[in-house]
């Protein structure tokens, strides 16, 4: 079914299939994001503990990150489409059971699921991108739009549960995803062509079992060392996942047909292309759930108002996406991702400066410089995994690339997230009175949204007075995170510059 002329130009019946590309994954990014301005109302409702709270987050993107490999071969194996259409049955199966759901662990289930049909669908939709669109110009161009879908997805998740929890239960924010799924599998086979390795040899389990094993415990190690500290169960995990990891690239190495090419990772393009995936995603998640935060809990918007401003950024990430294969024509590829680079480092440093009373503006500008970067750096970087890889390999490539990317994604929660806690509750400590009793002071210590809970019992001023300091205490952790992530980022920008330098948009 693939087209086997490298100069034939697209059709309209291969755009409107990449729109049916675009909007799943569009779809498996926002669910990343989609229970930020959700949560406070999911833990009125369901009562999860702390701990139940940050699972409900992070299984969804940790799953996803374990799986993405595994599910890129078997795609390669049974059918790219075929894939497809099955991660929309199980993906549109757990939204069902997320959004009725009526405890945590009920909802941490639906999660998991959901992570797991995510991951049949991200390699798919990337790979696929590669045998519908042969002419280099025109592949940029659908790059683009998919970037500009899951790195607005991210972006857009707020926006679209803002207006769901203005008008409905917090369950909602998932049922919004059954119908798109719905179009997806009746769509595809009409749209979408058929592709799989003619050759793809005998199936390893035992790789699936090693690479899944050791990618879940570097993400638990990851995880707990961030929330907990370096102790014996951080240490022990991360030693763990490190050696099944390396038990993996040798039998890699070895096999005859391996899961993954990892001879890929000795071309510097595909490795670099790897790393940026992760920085992008580690950025967009750790400072979207900062962001819904802030607007909610420190400026006072309600959800709908604070999604609507998170439209800013969207479009900022959907306009670096699309202007970056525009750029490529004139300037080297290298040269653009490194700005990529360097315009989320721009706004980290924008948001080291975020006061509690700073309002809108400042925030708003470091998320859309931020975004912007996200949206440009992305697109280069995905065609630079496409084209590095056979077109027999491309769906395990489009998967290693989105292992990056969601491992980004999930330790960009784990250690901004866990960098902000901790700096608050250093603070909150130093903050409340000795003596206040537990009830009032142990919410107020967890979380700002604890403290902002509290204050609507206390009378004033007393209630002003623990908004004020939990409003401090939480941009404090805010302004130390994107202090540390700024550095990462000039840091990372040089270094893949010169790492990129020979990447021209010719060559691509």
């Amino acid at each position: 079914m693939s087209q086997t002329a490298t100069d034939q130009r697209a059709t309209g019946k291969e755009w409107l299939g990449l729109a049916v590309l675009v909007v799943p994954i569009l779809v498996v990014s926002m669910d990343m994001s989609v229970l930020y301005l959700a949560l406070p109302f999911m833990t009125a409702d369901l009562e999860p503990t702390s701990n139940q709270s940050l699972w409900i987050l992070d299984i969804y993107g940790f799953l996803l990150a374990g799986l993405l490999i595994t599910m890129g071969s078997l795609g390669d194996r049974i059918g790219r489409r075929t894939l497809l259409m099955i991660g929309a049955v199980v993906f549109g199966v757990a939204s069902l059971a997320a959004t009725f759901s009526t405890s945590p662990e009920m909802l941490l289930a639906a999660r998991a699921l959901l992570g797991i049909g995510g991951a049949t669908i991200a390699p798919s939709t990337l790979s696929l991108i590669r045998n519908m669109f042969h002419d280099p110009t025109q592949r940029k161009e659908a790059i683009g739009l998919w970037t500009a879908g899951f790195a607005g997805g991210a972006a857009v998740g707020p926006v679209i549960g803002g207006v769901l929890l203005e008008h409905f239960w917090w369950g909602s924010v998932f049922l919004i995803n059954i119908p798109i799924m719905v179009v997806l599998f009746v769509a595809a086979p009409f749209l979408v062509p058929e592709f799989k390795d003619s050759d793809p040899g005998k199936f390893d389990p035992i790789s699936v079992i090693l690479a899944i094993s050791s990618m879940l415990s570097i993400v638990f190690a990851i995880k707990h060392g961030a929330q907990e500290g370096i102790d014996a169960a951080t240490i022990v995990t991360a030693l763990v996942g490190l050696t099944l990891g390396a038990v993996f690239v040798v039998r890699q190495r070895k096999a005859a047909h391996p899961l993954i090419d990892v001879t890929l990772f000795a071309e510097r393009a595909f490795s670099a292309a790897v790393v940026v995936q992760f920085l992008v995603i580690f950025a967009m998640t750790g400072f979207s759930l900062f962001a819904a935060q802030y607007l909610q809990l420190v400026v006072g918007l309600g959800p709908l108002e604070a999604g609507l401003w998170l439209l800013i950024p969207a479009a900022a990430a959907a306009t670096g996406a699309v202007l970056a294969p525009t750029m490529s024509k004139v300037i080297h590829t290298g040269t653009i991702i490194a700005c990529g680079l360097a315009f989320i480092g721009f706004g980290c440093v924008a948001m080291v400066f975020v006061t509690s009373d700073s309002g809108l503006p400042l925030l708003l500008t470091g998320m859309a410089l931020l975004t912007f970067g996200i949206g440009a750096a992305s697109t280069l970087n995905s065609d630079i995994v496409l084209t590095d890889a056979a077109p027999e390999k491309a769906g395990a490539a489009s998967a290693l690339s989105e292992t990056g990317a969601e491992l980004g994604g999930a330790v960009g929660i784990a250690i901004l997230g866990t960098i902000g806690s901790t700096v608050y509750r250093h603070r909150m400590d130093d903050a409340i009175p000795a003596g206040t009793p537990a009830e009032i002071a142990d919410p107020a210590r967890e979380t700002i949204g604890g403290a902002v809970a509290v204050a609507d019992y206390l009378p004033e001023p007393f209630a002003s007075q623990l908004t004020t300091v939990a409003n401090s205490s939480f941009v404090d952790g805010f302004n130390l995170a994107a202090g540390w992530s700024a550095g990462l980022m000039a840091v990372s920008a040089v270094a893949v510059f010169v790492l990129l330098r020979r990447q021209t948009a010719s060559a691509r």
